[in-house]
């Protein structure tokens, strides 16, 4: 996964260069001619050191047959107001781009020999769809997905891609909102499939004023890696914001971790750990807190799941032993009351709008059952660690506040509380009744707040527009037990009063 073992003129002049950048604040590449014993041009110089230039905190800038060496701007992304206007409008509306449409097409003919909306290529790519989705509900060790023939990618391309990779902006815009990416980025995305996520974090970056990064991957797959190389560094050059690396073949569950590059900011699993299914929670957790060795100091791990309750459930239980193994998570978690949490009943997950389907998914569903194949819903399990103990929610209850701990509503069954909880889902409910998932850290059964339409008032409403993580006070609630579904329901009344605490 590291770079090459580099010859003595490479290192002669990586070494150079690393002196020159010292002096100089910035300097014309044809300078290191002077620094060197090797009789080069300027523009193989060039090709020697392109690679090391991002690892050196170098920018260059070609100026005629030359190329301008500056320093990179350090420290992290404040987003200023036109690349928050521009991403909000983005989410609004968001999709796959035409242009990247347009490659994804490309690559279907290129796989298949014919057009991409061919009836007959259309027909097997709804078949693979079908037969990936049937894969996806098994259970247990019979739940075997893979990406070993050529239309098992078209299939995913065309169905689960899109979603993907909006999904992925939604996080990575939020992580940017909240100070975590840097203005020069080193990412290691692990089980990259066709490159998801690259691709993704280039739609991101193509939208952000300069800011660059630098992206490793790995992948177990031939075909996936195929894909990838046709598809993640034309995309990257449309700015040449982002720089991507071949991706390395390897299988994560037994992955040299010492071949990892070193310094890494985001270090992404997206919907890979789930498909592990002959390793625990404690190994796959364990795999993860060898591989963060390789994570700058300030650096995070972002884990992404589907949003059933059984993937839910098992990534909130990963990470809460990865917790235990000494890493912090970052969000949506917040342990108010400083205490751990028993993950075991807690299916929480992220809800984003609707995407806009592709040209591709439209065709497909130009058949009798139209519905199995448009995916444009966003519903995703998520968890971003760090190894600062660095926290989205700071807050945390004061001894002899005047608050129940979610553990203890048995004790207060058909009572009026006060209760102080993260919000951690969208509304679950129907047009009668709002629902949603509350937690605090403690409870051992699930908790929701039920919110009927007729008790709604500007007291309470701030609980139907909070953000999900966000940490809510509530007040004046009724406590009743579910018994069917073994559950606590807080009540919202007309004299409840919600107010936002840290959101």
């Amino acid at each position: 996964m590291q770079q090459s073992s580099m010859t003595m003129s490479e290192k002669e002049i990586v070494s150079a260069l690393k002196y020159v950048s010292r002096m100089k604040p910035e300097f014309m590449l044809s300078e290191m001619r002077n620094y060197i014993k090797s009789e080069m041009s300027t523009q193989d110089i060039y090709k020697t050191v392109r690679s090391s230039f991002f690892d050196l905190g170098l920018d260059i800038i070609p100026v005629e047959d030359d190329f301008k060496v500056i320093h990179a701007p350090k420290g992290f992304i404040e987003l200023n107001d036109r690349e928050q206007q521009i991403n909000e409008a983005f989410f609004r509306t968001a999709g796959v781009s035409r242009k990247l449409e347009r490659l994804i097409e490309q690559y279907v003919e290129k796989k298949t020999g014919k057009s991409w909306d061919d009836p007959l290529v259309l027909e097997r790519i709804r078949k693979a769809v079908l037969s990936q989705k049937a894969d996806y509900w098994k259970k247990g060790r019979s739940r075997n997905i893979t990406y070993e023939k050529g239309y098992d990618i078209l299939g995913y391309l065309a169905y689960q891609f899109p979603v993907y990779f909006v999904q992925f902006q939604h996080i990575m815009y939020g992580m940017a909102q909240d100070g975590l990416l840097k203005k020069r980025m080193k990412i290691l995305d692990i089980g990259t499939g066709p490159g998801t996520v690259p691709l993704a974090v280039i739609d991101l970056y193509n939208r952000l004023d300069g800011h660059k990064a630098l992206i490793h991957s790995i992948e177990m797959y031939d075909e996936n890696i195929e894909a990838y190389d046709s598809l993640v560094p034309q995309y990257a050059q449309i700015k040449e914001q982002v720089q991507v690396k071949e991706p390395t073949k390897a299988d994560i569950s037994s992955l040299d971790t010492d071949s990892l590059p070193e310094k890494i900011d985001l270090m992404v699993f997206s919907n890979v750990l789930n498909e592990i299914k002959f390793l625990s929670i404690r190994e796959k957790a364990g795999l993860v807190k060898k591989m963060s060795e390789k994570l700058n100091p300030d650096g995070s791990i972002l884990i992404i799941e589907p949003a059933d309750k059984v993937n839910s459930t098992e990534m909130r239980k990963l990470a809460v032993s990865l917790k235990s193994m000494g890493l912090s998570i970052y969000s949506p978690c917040s342990f108010i009351w400083g205490s751990g949490c028993n993950p075991a009943e807690c299916w929480s997950f992220e809800q984003q709008k609707d995407i806009a389907p592709t040209r591709l998914m439209k065709k497909l569903a130009e058949c009798g059952e139209p519905y199995r194949y448009i995916n444009t819903d966003i519903k995703y399990t998520y968890a971003i660690l760090r190894k600062d103990n660095l926290t989205r929610r700071k807050y945390r209850v004061q001894p002899k506040a005047k608050f129940a701990k979610l553990s203890r509503l048995g004790t207060h069954t058909d009572k009026r509380i006060n209760v102080i909880a993260s919000l951690m889902s969208g509304d679950l409910g129907d047009e009668r009744h709002s629902l949603y998932k509350i937690c605090d850290g403690t409870s051992v059964k699930s908790v929701y707040a039920v919110l009927p339409s007729h008790n709604l008032t500007p007291d309470n409403q701030i609980i139907t527009n909070a953000k999900y993580g966000s940490i809510l006070s509530i007040q004046n609630v009724l406590v009743r037990f579910n018994e069917a579904n073994d559950s606590y329901n807080l009540l919202i009344g007309k004299g409840s009063i919600v107010e936002l605490v840290e959101g």
